[in-house]
């Protein structure tokens, strides 16, 4: 009996129809899976489900979802967190404690990006979001002077400066959040001249999320990017307090954010 899977065109055309059609009549595909995304069990022969391909500079590892949870898409990564996916998805990695800063160097190497992942409660409902705060002041490329340019920056890319965090941030084109096998891998954004989507930061080693962030991702299909300064937020030990530091930095004109799809579901 054909299993309820879904070959999206771009990873058919990644991996041949030959494999495609293998997978669709159930040769190749698991009778079981654990969701790339979630995390909990899949059944292809009784829920819909989605192939996901994650392409490396050198390698692809074909993964597989809940189709609810991630559409099929190929998702381009560097071989560096391809292989973390790999070592998450087969559970060789061990998982980063919760509400763990992951740092990622930056360009000319004179800070690091911190991410924290918490739930924001807007309009009565909880929203999966993304706080990030580097470690020192972000100089604009090529600029040897003493100033942050990060919030700049980022406006320029598309980020709106936030005044009041009771309304949500608009959804940022060309933008995503990478998550596989229910830990957060990455930040995309647009290459160069049209090219595929590179990571703006990358965790150097998988980071975990809660369990109510999973649930909230899954029900809105978008994360809530948060950024501030250098010593605008802080390492907050619990989200009411995360909260209250997002509260300040926007009422001191130093907070911007952004909404994004999981990585390969299409901006608006």
């Amino acid at each position: 009996m054909p299993r309820m899977l879904d070959v999206s065109d771009e990873v058919r055309a990644e991996i041949g129809d030959e494999e495609a059609d293998r997978l669709l009549v159930g040769d190749d595909a698991p009778r079981s899976y654990d969701c790339t995304s979630c995390r909990t069990p899949g059944d292809p022969e009784n829920e819909r489900t989605s192939t996901v391909l994650f392409v490396g500079e050198e390698t692809a590892v074909l993964a597989f979802a809940h189709a609810a949870c991630i559409p099929s898409q190929v998702v381009s990564v560097s071989e560096e967190q391809l292989q973390g996916a790999v070592r998450s998805i087969t559970g060789d990695s061990p998982a980063a404690p919760e509400g763990t800063v992951a740092p990622q160097n930056v360009a000319g190497g004179q800070a690091v990006l911190g991410i924290t992942s918490g739930l924001v409660l807007i309009g009565g409902e909880l929203h999966p979001a993304l706080v990030v705060e580097p470690t020192a002041p972000i100089a604009r490329p090529g600029s040897d002077g003493p100033g942050d340019d990060f919030l700049p920056l980022l406006i320029e890319q598309g980020f709106i400066p936030v005044t009041d965090t009771s309304e949500l941030p608009a959804l940022l084109g060309g933008w995503s959040v990478l998550l596989a096998a229910g830990q957060l891998h990455a930040v995309l954004q647009p290459g160069a001249e049209g090219g595929g989507q590179v990571a703006w930061w990358q965790a150097h080693q998988a980071l975990s999320v809660t369990e109510g962030w999973r649930t909230a991702v899954n029900k809105t299909q978008r994360v809530l990017v948060y950024a501030a300064p250098v010593g605008s937020i802080g390492q907050q030990p619990r989200e009411d307090l995360l909260r209250d530091a997002l509260d300040k930095a926007a009422a001191a004109g130093k907070l911007v954010a952004a909404a994004m799809p999981l990585a390969g579901t299409p901006g608006a």
